[in-house]
């Protein structure tokens, strides 16, 4: 083909397509014309909501239903506009009836309202152990069924699905709930539950299968229900009475118990719950796998570990190589490592464990991974609650200063202070990291401040002085300054007294206390239950404490009295003390030096820690009376459980003349009674005059131990009310060389201690357990005003 023949093809192939693409923008641009006329057309044509009209309102607002339909005034007319509104209406469940109709731009919504709650009743149940007002009152609530709610059907519904959710878990399979509905003509609604428990399902048979290493006698014992007790037993532990909760617990038990003896790879391979059909009785087979027992080879640490020695970390947990692994004490050693880094600024410590085993079946390597975080300091200190109470008073208790590294034992030692000063019901901690801040935060200390003064004028009851008449001002946190200050005027059938007495724990700056009183008391012994003497005394008091190491301190006092003392007939006449009763002696003054360490962690009802007193009192030689008191008490607490606390409290008290010179006998010790040996009458211990009055020692022995508890009451702070089982041995000696075993007496019974807001209540019942036919015992007791 020539050239000249190409360049005519190639420009009649142009021509064509220059008219085809123009043909096609032509087509393309009349078609968007036409679609843009359109859409203007549409748009001049189209309605919007002009108004919104609401109908049938009683409880709820307009605002209400404007905020749950999806379309305002303005907005553009759909076509699902009443599919749309009436939808989201019934989705809030607030309605009977719901009805949307549109007419001439006019959006119109009927409405009948849900009622309201008028009243909820729980009726004809008879198990109040599930159905407590506590209970009632939290369900309630949870499903939003309570007066003043808009009644919801689903919520209603809910409640009872779980309401029979709860008495199946609790055996009762053949329980059913009615509803009953009553609407008023004020759209009040009053809702009556009718719930009939009928019979507990009762456990038939309990099987547990698999067991080779405890005996499935002790596993069953894990459980609180389980195989029938003797009838007459069954009657009170009701152990066939079968729920949920109980079974899984004891699941969780055994499993504890397995996990705490070295099967690690134990578990429960199946747990059936077989209820007959008629609904009365149980069968539950519980078979196991108890895998192998593993024992440590050794424990490895890794990672950081502050300079802490191995032989330190390894001293934490409570194992030796070689025996078999206990899960509790893993966990309880990595717990102590962690307080050992907290201990060293690093609060946020992350200490973990694993376990590689080793070619020798059954062992295992335990690893500790140590990785301590970021080291935190202490960026704030904020006491709050305390209306009072001056900051500067709780600050002085404070073992951490604000800008110093984090310390976890230094802040509890704090907190422990703070609760032994006795001014707070409560004291809280928290701490909150500062937000932006990596390696700061804020300790926040919140107290609430409890009664500790009082102005009193009216009559109190104590076993030991009788009904009394008081008056005076008493306070232990006078102007929140921490200082003690009392004044008191006190009349009763043995005792007379007005008295003064001022303490400031924190008098210096290196934390020195002192002390100082003056009184007037006259005693009439013979209404104590001792022997019968009049005693009047005039005296004054000043004495100074130091401390000398955290939490201790010794204290040293001086104080002078005059004493006028009267005895009575049988003690001068009959001679029993014929040389003290006929003296001139009046004078006293003594001089003593002690020793106290505290490290309780609350002041009313501590759960740990110690106190230990020693103190020595000598009468000095230029007075007239010349004797010697040698006292010391040491009392302890620990935990036994979340509730329970051990309490051993004992006291051992010695006092003898010198110088030729016996012991005044209205010096010597007495026991018997709320704060000696329970059970037995107030003083009445010990030796006794011819005519059976109590003589008194000079050697006195009390001793006490205890399980206390606090006590869920209805109403009434539990932090502030407890119970107690005690035993208490004590004896009264004529002579510190006369000791003897048959002195002894023995007492056991329970005790409860109220803090009130009018005062502390202490009462107790007691048996004597070791006693004589000679003794007074008092089976109850009963003091308001008592110090616990």
């Amino acid at each position: 083909m020539s050239q000249s023949s190409i360049y005519f093809y190639f420009a009649l192939y142009n021509r064509n397509v220059n008219k085809f693409l123009y043909s096609f923008m032509s087509s393309l641009l009349r078609q968007l014309l036409f679609l843009l006329l359109l859409f203007l057309s549409s748009l001049s044509n189209s309605a919007s909501i002009k108004i919104i009209d609401i109908n049938g309102l009683n409880n709820l607002t307009r605002g209400n239903i404007l905020g749950y339909i999806p379309f305002e005034i303005g907005d553009q007319i759909q076509s699902d506009i009443l599919e749309k509104t009436t939808s989201s209406l019934k989705r809030t469940n607030l309605f009977k009836e719901v009805n949307v109709s549109l007419e001439n731009e006019k959006l119109s919504i009927e409405l009948a309202e849900n009622p309201t709650i008028k009243y909820v009743d729980f009726l004809d149940y008879e198990d109040k152990d599930i159905f407590s007002e506590k209970f009632i009152e939290n369900v309630q609530k949870n499903f939003d069924i309570y007066p003043g709610k808009v009644f919801k059907s689903s919520n209603l519904d809910a409640l009872i699905k779980n309401l029979n959710s709860l008495l199946i878990s609790n055996g009762y399979y053949n329980s059913n709930i009615n509803k009953k509905l009553i609407t008023d003509d004020k759209n009040r609604l009053g809702i009556e539950l009718v719930i009939n428990e009928n019979d507990k399902a009762l456990i038939k048979s309990f099987k547990i299968t698999g067991n080779n290493f405890f005996d499935s006698d002790t596993l069953k014992d894990s459980f609180e229900i389980g195989d029938p007790d003797f009838f007459l037993i069954n009657f009170f532990t009701e152990k066939d009475r079968f729920n949920q909760r109980s079974f899984d617990a004891g699941i969780e038990t055994i499993t504890n118990k397995y996990l705490n003896a070295g099967f690690l790879d134990f578990k429960v391979n199946s747990s059936n719950i077989n209820l007959s059909s008629n609904k009365e009785n149980i069968n539950i087979e519980v078979d196991i796998n108890e895998g192998i027992q593993y024992s440590i080879k050794e424990i490895k640490f890794k990672g950081e570990s502050l300079g802490i020695s191995q032989t330190l970390l390894r001293s934490q947990f409570d194992m030796k190589d070689g025996e078999v692994i206990d899960r509790t004490e893993v966990v309880n050693g990595v717990k102590k490592i962690g307080d050992l880094f907290a201990d060293r600024g690093y609060a946020y410590s992350n200490i973990t464990s694993s376990s590689i085993l080793t070619k020798e079946p059954g062992q295992l390597i335990v690893v500790i991974n140590l990785d301590p975080g970021n080291l935190i300091y202490l960026n704030r200190i904020i006491i709050s609650g305390n209306t009072r109470t001056q900051d500067s008073v709780i600050r002085r208790e404070l073992k951490i200063n604000e800008s110093e590294t984090y310390s976890k034992k230094s802040i509890d030692n704090s907190i422990n202070r703070i609760k032994r000063l006795g001014y707070f019901e409560k004291v809280k901690h928290n701490l909150i990291p500062v937000k932006g801040v990596k390696d700061k935060m804020n300790l926040i200390i919140q107290v609430t401040e409890s009664k500790t003064g009082e102005f009193t004028i009216g009559l109190s009851h104590s076993n030991a002085t009788g009904p009394s008449f008081n008056l005076g001002i008493k306070e232990r946190n006078i102007l929140g300054t921490g200082n003690t200050f009392n004044a008191a005027l006190v009349s009763s059938k043995a005792v007379s007294q007005a008295s003064f007495y001022f303490s400031d724990p924190y008098f210096n700056e290196k934390n020195y206390s002192i002390n100082y009183g003056f009184y007037s008391k006259s005693l009439d012994a013979s209404n104590l239950d001792v022997s019968n003497y009049q005693l009047d005394t005039d005296g004054a008091s000043i004495g100074l404490g130091i401390p000398i190491a955290e939490n201790q301190k010794i204290s040293t006092d001086i104080s002078l009295s005059d004493n006028s003392l009267t005895c009575g007939s049988l003690l001068a006449s009959s001679g029993y003390e014929l040389s003290q009763c006929s003296s001139k002696d009046s004078l006293d003054v003594s001089y003593s030096i002690g020793y106290v360490a505290n490290s309780t962690n609350d002041y009313y009802f501590p759960t740990s820690g110690s106190i230990t007193s020693l103190k020595g009192t000598l009468a000095l030689p230029f007075g007239d009376y010349k004797y010697y008191q040698l006292e010391s008490s040491f009392n302890n607490y620990s935990k036994v459980s979340e509730s329970l606390t051990f309490g051993f409290k004992s006291k051992l008290n010695l006092a003898s003349g010198y110088g030729n010179k016996d012991l005044p006998f209205f010096k010597r010790y007495y026991g018997g009674g709320s704060s000696s040996v329970r059970g037995f009458d107030f003083n009445s211990l010990g030796t006794k005059y011819p005519n059976g009055d109590p003589k008194g020692g000079e050697l006195s022995f009390i001793s006490s131990a205890s399980v206390i508890s606090p006590v869920d009451v209805v109403n009434i702070d539990n932090d502030n009310i407890r119970l107690s089982g005690f035993f208490d041995l004590g004896s009264i000696n004529d002579k510190a060389s006369n000791f003897s075993i048959d002195e002894l007496r023995a007492s056991s019974g329970i005790a409860l201690s109220w803090l009130t807001p009018i005062g502390p209540i202490s009462m107790f019942a007691a048996k004597p357990l070791v006693s004589k036919s000679t003794d007074k015992t008092e089976s109850f007791s009963f003091e308001l005003g008592a110090k616990f």
